[in-house]
């Protein structure tokens, strides 16, 4: 068995996986890749997967799997994965840092001070204490997103398309009624056809006024020139994000210039204690596989 490892991945994963076969690195191999590792970086397109003709496995290390032709691969017989359970601290933290940081003005008070101002007097901090936060979404991620809030005194409101209740926070029946009174909304949604796009200038309008909207979902997810707009206007107050419709965005990104971001790039899950999580997630899968797969061979 080849197991290609296309992204990265913690630096020891490659030494455990060789007790299931040969592990490369190498991406001219994939052709001859029985079960190929990847994060964000790697697009498992149809054409991808065409290359791959022995490919029987693919992980993907995190959450989401908007990266991978899911249709396609099953399709072709192709087992795909992912590791949902590993991410969920790491990207809630990078989440809540970022929601710190438009609260506390990090970001503003650093610049001003490495510029040689003092600006005490004009950088007025807000605490999360009694303020509302809406998560868009309410998986293990915004699970953990609420905990947190909670802890700080914070209000959490929900909204999820399929309107299950959650014991983590109230969940509303419309994504209107979700974001009506929210000081903060923090999105948590994977990428498909229906959350494309979804918060747009319609959505936006329905926001209380100088509402702080915070992404560690997908950068797909917002309208980058209705966020933009918003921003301007000052009907937001602030747009945090830690991810980008590509990875980096382009140049012409409207979000670079517009006033009152605090952006990162895109390190939620690029956490040392995550990536061992990855790593221990994957080898269990391909543990499992490597089982069926020597059966097959035989």
């Amino acid at each position: 068995m080849l197991i290609l490892i296309s992204d990265a991945f913690d630096s020891t994963l490659a030494d455990r996986l060789k007790a299931f076969g040969e592990v490369t690195d190498d991406k001219e191999r994939l052709g001859e890749a029985d079960v190929v590792l990847i994060r964000s970086k790697t697009k498992c397109t149809r054409e991808y997967i065409d290359s791959a003709p022995e490919l029987k496995l693919i992980i993907r290390g995190g959450v989401g799997l908007d990266n991978v032709d899911r249709a396609y691969a099953e399709e072709r017989g192709i087992e795909v994965r992912n590791t949902p359970n590993a991410s969920s601290i790491a990207v809630a933290e990078m989440a809540f840092a970022l929601m710190l940081a438009v609260a506390s003005r990090v970001t503003e008070a650093h610049d001003s001070m490495a510029a040689g101002r003092w600006d005490k007097k004009q950088l007025k901090r807000t605490e999360l204490s009694g303020k509302t936060l809406c998560l868009i979404g309410m998986g293990n991620i915004a699970g953990e997103v609420a905990k947190r809030a909670s802890a700080f005194g914070m209000k959490v409101v929900a909204y999820r398309q399929s309107g299950k209740p959650s014991e983590l926070a109230e969940v509303k029946p419309s994504l209107a009624e979700a974001i009506a009174g929210a000081d903060y909304i923090s999105l948590h949604t994977p990428l498909t056809d229906q959350t494309r796009g979804m918060i747009d200038a319609k959505v936006i309008v329905g926001m209380k006024d100088g509402a702080a909207l915070i992404n560690t979902g997908r950068g797909a997810a917002v309208v980058e020139t209705d966020v933009a707009s918003a921003l301007q206007s000052g009907k937001l107050r602030a747009y945090a994000t830690d991810v980008w419709p590509s990875d980096p965005p382009p140049a012409d990104c409207p979000i670079l210039k517009a006033p009152n971001v605090v952006m990162s790039p895109h390190l939620g899950a690029s956490t040392k204690e995550n990536l061992l999580r990855i790593g221990e997630e994957a080898h269990g899968i391909i543990q499992q596989f490597a089982k069926t797969f020597a059966q097959g061979v035989k």
